[in-house]
């Protein structure tokens, strides 16, 4: 299955959380390029907060990051949609509509685009409450959210 999954998904694929199980199905993966400081921020936290080791938090950030650029050695690959103007447009016009915060506007901008780029596109993988409410609605066209 396809999907976009948000930050919030990405580290339950390197973090061992509920629902990583969910997050390991999709067969291919649209991210924001934004995710590369999300997921390691979102590692990092888990290290401060005692939930895993440094070493273990170094280790998973060097996988993520050669998953997210290095196609040949990774474990897992991602197509990432990058922060552009049109991503920006439209995160900023959905501020007003969903009162996002403004990472999550990016976000959730980049889901759509990837929606739009590709039919097959149609799950969204979010595990951010937050965010979550604000996803795609889910269509006859067999939508699927995980969260």
């Amino acid at each position: 299955m396809k999907g976009f999954a948000d930050s919030s998904a990405l580290v339950k694929l390197y973090a061992q959380e509920v629902d990583s199980d969910k997050v390991e199905r999709l067969s291919t993966i649209v991210v924001s390029a934004l995710c590369r400081v999300e997921v390691l921020s979102g590692l990092w936290r888990k290290s401060s907060a005692g939930e895993m080791d440094r070493a273990d938090a170094e280790l998973l950030s060097r996988v993520f990051e050669t998953d997210l650029f290095d196609q040949k050695d990774a474990s897992r690959s991602f197509s990432a949609i990058p922060v552009s103007g049109q991503i920006l447009e439209r995160a900023a016009s959905l501020v007003p509509i969903h009162s996002l915060r403004s990472l999550d506007a990016i976000q959730l901008a980049s889901a759509m685009f990837a929606r739009e780029a590709d039919p097959e596109c149609r799950t969204f993988a979010c595990f951010d409450r937050r965010l979550a409410v604000k996803r795609p609605k889910s269509d006859p066209a067999g939508d699927r959210n995980l969260f």
